[in-house]
This record gives C-alpha cells, structure tokens and sequence, in this order.
C-alpha cells in the first residue's frame, strides 16, 4: 500500500548570502565559484571531503530512502522573506523574492547525489547553441534560421543512475558460412556466368565476459526519455563530488525512477553490446543469436546529477520545447517542418525511382536469362 503523499513543511533548505552585497549568490557557470548577479561578489566553492564513491548494489536495502511515491511536495522556507514555496524539486527559487533555495542533504527522504557535472556555459551562450541548431535544421522552414533566441530557458539538474557491471554470458546459436554456387546464364545470346552466395549454419555455444562502467539511465520521467538520452555523450569525469553550492540559482529534480527499476534499464541497454560480443565470439561471415544467459557480478551504482537547459522557442506563434546538454551545448527537441521542403525531396526521389526503374525495365526486353549448368566450390 503506498503511503499518502502529503506536503513536507518546513524542509531543511539553504540560501547562500553574497558576502559583499548581502545579497544572494548563485553558481556560476563554467566556474567553480559561487557569483553575486548584483554586485558581482565571487566565492570559490572550496573542495570538501566527499569523494564521488561507488555503491554496492547489494548495500542498497540498507540506505536510508522513502519509497518515490511516498513523497510528496517540499515546502522551502525562505531566508531571506520568510516566504513559503512548495515544488517537487531539490533546488528551486523563492516564489517572491527569487532566492535560491537548495533542499539540505538528506532532507529529501531520497538517496544523496554522488557527484554533479557542473554547467558550463550560462544563458546567452544557450542563444548561440540554438543559433547553430536552427540554422542547421534539415527540411526546416527557411525562416527558421531567424530564430536566434530562446523565449525562456531553465537551467536544471537532471538525475541519472549510473551502472557499473562484471557480466559474464553463456550463448547458443548458429555460426553461418558463406559458400558461393557459380550459375550459368544466357544475356543477348552469350553465355555467361555468376557467383550466387548461399550460408552453412553449423551450432555454436560459448561464454563471453565484459565489464560495464557508468551506464547512464534517466531518473526522472518529467523530461521526453528519446531527447534526453540523445545528449550524450556526457563528460562523467569531469564531474565533481555533489555539494549543494552547485545547485543555488539553478533548478534540481528529484528522481521518481528507483534505483532498482534503473538497473533493469540498465540491463536493457547492456544487452544489445553483450549480443554483439556474443556474435564475434561466433565467428564466421554471419551469425544468430539463440540463447543469453547473463550473470551480472559486483554491480555498483551512484546518483548523479546532470546540467541540462530546459528552452522554449517561438516559431510561427508556437512554443517549441528543447534540450540542451549543459557541457557540450548538444540540442535535441522539438522543431518545425517545411511541407514545400519535403515534398519536393518526394518528388525528386521518385523522378529518380521511376528513372532506375525504366532503365532496369528497358535492359530487360532485350536480355533473356536462362540458368543452366550449377557447379558447386
């Protein structure tokens, strides 16, 4: 039965005061600092003792978490207006006065992030990624590469569970041989010959063995899966040990994905490279897969935290939603077509179509093929 999901009043939460101004500072991008967006204080954000650590899967009945959908909203308290805000997220901004507000961790009744990728770029530089973006855009509307700003944008951490794995398979299957059968013809006449390729399956069965390190999987679902996980590549080790300073003047989602259902993921996106270990383990010109069993062996996992701005565009009245990998500047996301684009690349691949077509057509009235005498090699 799953517990009712009530507000949490009064969470533990953070705002860090500017030292020049009295203020508050927010995390600059591309830095390790802490800045004053009004008086422009800096504040370096000193190393702590954390280290980015692996956990033990098998440790993890023993961590201290609520069920995800036990939880319900964070009421922050603000320090500096005494207002009150209540969000799903880890780190927000005061509805009144627009402090930060970063949650205390372990004040989320969730396990504590590992580590965190640091932005890298702040929001004008979002303008110059969806710049690139836009103007790039295959069978987009012309007027589209106007588009050089984006209407609103979000900078948020996006939490992702990362594997490591020592798996070991057993495989069945079929290992194929190519063999070729020369065939005899007749063109205009003449007498000619082909190679025409034919496969011997013989069984196979073996074990093959690979070690998985950091596979990324989504833990949240507020945000579409196929676009997030299209920002990879991402620089893991540039990641430093979570601290809350990271997050202030930025926005934080908690998972809603357990650990657990991350792992079965997980597993998922393991099993396409294992299969392929398994078919060059078979050898051969071409290979079939019958059977995998796989053992996964010392699994660890941690909570990370990842820079993602959220952005809106306007095109043609519309408000148009992208992604944008807050390392590499990589956008994925929603985006116009042009009808005219388009049905003018349909046309011209079926002038080209139609064009093979009655070449083929026209070779064969005045070819006559006939197959005779097949040796085998």
């Amino acid at each position: 039965m799953t517990e009712p999901r009530f507000p949490q009043e009064g969470v533990a939460n953070t705002t860090y005061p500017c030292g020049g101004c009295g203020a508050r500072l927010e995390f600059a991008p591309g830095t390790t600092a802490m800045q004053c967006p009004y008086c422009g204080f800096r504040q370096e954000i000193a190393a702590g003792e954390r280290e980015i650590r692996e956990i033990p899967f098998a440790e993890l009945a023993n961590l201290a978490r609520k069920p995800v959908g036990s939880i319900g909203k964070y009421v922050f308290v603000c320090q500096r207006c005494a207002a009150r805000t209540e969000t799903n997220e880890t780190a927000s901004m005061c509805q009144f006065c627009g402090a930060p507000l970063v949650i205390e961790p372990g004040a989320s009744g969730q396990l504590v992030p590992e580590g965190v990728l640091p932005f890298a770029f702040d929001r004008p530089a979002v303008s110059t990624h969806l710049k690139k973006w836009t103007s790039s855009r295959w069978f987009a509307p012309t007027a589209l590469k106007k588009v050089t700003t984006a209407e609103s944008t979000k900078s948020t951490y996006i939490p992702h569970w990362t594997y490591d794995s020592q798996t070991v398979s057993v495989y069945t299957g079929a290992r194929g041989e190519y063999y070729y059968v020369t065939e005899s013809y007749y063109e205009n006449g003449e007498r000619k010959t082909r190679q025409v390729r034919h496969t011997r399956w013989y069984p196979a069965r073996g074990q093959v063995a690979r070690n998985f390190d950091d596979v990324l999987v989504p833990a949240s679902t507020q945000l579409p899966l196929p676009e997030l996980d299209k920002l990879a590549p991402w620089p893991l080790l540039d990641s430093a040990p979570y601290q809350p300073q990271f997050l202030s003047g930025h926005f934080a989602l908690r998972y809603d994905v357990e650990p657990e259902n991350g792992f079965e993921e997980a597993k998922n996106r393991m099993a396409p490279v294992i299969a392929d270990d398994c078919k060059y383990d078979i050898g051969g010109d071409t290979q079939q897969l019958n059977s995998v069993d796989t053992r996964h062996n010392n699994v660890t996992f941690k909570l990370m935290l990842l820079p993602v701005w959220v952005a809106t565009y306007v095109y043609a009245g519309k408000n148009w939603q992208i992604l944008v990998n807050g390392r590499t500047g990589e956008i994925h996301g929603q985006r116009p077509w042009s009808k005219v684009k388009i049905a003018i690349a349909v046309v011209i691949a079926l002038i080209v179509i139609a064009a093979i077509v009655y070449l083929v057509a026209t070779k064969g009235h005045s070819t006559g093929t006939t197959h005779h005498s097949v040796t085998h090699h």
